[in-house]
């Protein structure tokens, strides 16, 4: 204790016990402090006087500039692929502060367990968060139209066609029997009602709307009210920048070789809609770059007209709105009376309209004259007069009656149609 205690009054920078001998509470206050490194071990103190002498002070081969380490935050996707870079066996992991974490070595990454997620309220890759890749997909609970998302395995998959996705987890709720307290049974309702735009949309449904009118009972709220406030809230834009307004309700499509994005802004006032117009034009052409699309598109929406501007940007955008929704090509302004659904109009439009781009149309194919009955093919008969009028119908049994010339027999349920 005494030869100690000297030892820290001196300002030694290391204290090394010998023969395994316990250091006080006292001893390691004060060293600590001082900053003094306390050194136990079970060495006498000739052996450990042999062995300092002996050693190599750690700064001669510790490198201490352009060190591979990693942050508590990484992804592991990025770490396996930083690590088969270099040839060392440990890497230190940084926290927030800056501060050592600990060590990661090759065998623990290949121990590591995947995140375990459950999606909800969409499916597709593109709307996920960074590094599902990575991840177990456990669950997926979703309204939309179904993705381009995989899993390596089978997973539970619920997909209602109902206007929100929180009436389908509002069902789960009293399938297992769980009570909803006040809080979960405002949020789930306040949902319903932005997804729905409070029963205006396409996609709403009377399970919507009966799930919304509950659980209002349950909150202890009023539907009407808490509507007007959300929108007004919502669209409530002042202060905030054209990007933060671009992304506050964005989502990213992939059809093909196409990619292509769809924001939108619900309000109830058109004064508002135009000063938002105002500022995302000119922002438009850098979102597209920043989320790397090939095009992109906008609906600012007026909840109480129930119509919606749509504005465009990208190669041929404009051109392809004007085909998916056969409008006119001199209008100036893309105004879409009674759309206000991004889900059933706008989406299932825009991936049509990139599966054409995409080179995903459908087209008539033409087949060389030859006896192809068998695989039984699924036969159709169109027909038309001179004053534009057509019909078409299905054949119930197709055969061969002549090869040269090329000469099929159909039939129908009551005729018999001959054609060469």
């Amino acid at each position: 204790m005494n030869h100690s205690s000297d030892a820290i009054e001196m300002d030694a920078s290391c204290l090394i016990v010998c023969q395994g001998a316990q250091v006080s509470k006292t001893i390691k206050k004060l060293a600590e402090e001082r900053s003094i490194v306390v050194i136990t071990t079970p060495h006498d103190t000739f052996t450990v006087a042999r062995l300092i002498n002996q050693s190599i002070p750690v700064k001669y081969f510790m490198s201490t500039e352009n060190l591979t380490s990693f942050n508590t935050l990484d992804y592991v996707e990025m770490v396996k692929e930083e690590m088969a870079k270099k040839r060392y066996r440990d890497f230190p992991v940084i926290d927030r502060k800056g501060d050592v974490y600990g060590l990661i070595s090759r065998r623990r990454l290949l121990e590591a367990s995947k995140k375990r997620v459950i999606l909800v309220d969409h499916n597709e890759k593109s709307q996920a968060v960074d590094g599902i890749e990575e991840a177990e997909i456990l669950e997926i609970i979703d309204h939309h139209r179904l993705g381009s998302l995989e899993t390596v395995g089978p997973v539970y998959f619920r997909n209602q066609p109902v206007g929100c996705t929180a009436t389908i987890v509002y069902q789960m709720y009293r399938e297992n029997q769980i009570k909803i307290n006040e809080t979960i049974a405002g949020l789930l309702c306040s949902a319903i009602i932005s997804d729905t735009l409070m029963f205006r949309s396409p996609t709403c449904t009377g399970i919507d709307r009966i799930a919304a009118e509950e659980l209002a009972e349950l909150a202890k709220i009023n539907i009407e009210e808490l509507a007007q406030d959300m929108f007004q809230a919502g669209s409530n834009l002042k202060g905030k920048t054209a990007e933060e307004i671009c992304f506050q309700d964005f989502k990213k499509f992939t059809v093909g070789d196409v990619t292509f994005g769809v924001g939108q802004i619900n309000s109830m006032s058109r004064d508002e809609l135009q000063e938002i117009k105002s500022k995302l034009l000119p922002y438009m052409e850098k979102a597209r770059q920043a989320q790397q699309v090939d095009m992109v598109f906008f609906m600012l929406t007026n909840i109480i007209q129930e119509s919606t501007e749509l504005l465009c940007c990208g190669n041929g955008a404009r051109e392809q709105v004007l085909e998916a929704f056969d409008l006119s090509d001199d209008i100036e302004e893309i105004m879409l009376k009674g759309v206000v659904s991004r889900k059933k109009t706008i989406d299932t439009s825009f991936c049509n309209l990139a599966a054409a781009v995409g080179g995903y149309r459908w087209e008539k194919q033409s087949w060389k004259p030859g006896n192809m009955i068998y695989p039984l093919p699924a036969v159709m008969v169109s027909a038309g007069n001179a004053e534009g009028q057509t019909n078409i119908l299905t054949i119930a049994w197709t055969g061969t009656i002549c090869t040269n010339p090329q000469c099929y027999i159909y039939q129908c349920v009551r005729n018999v149609i001959r054609i060469p």
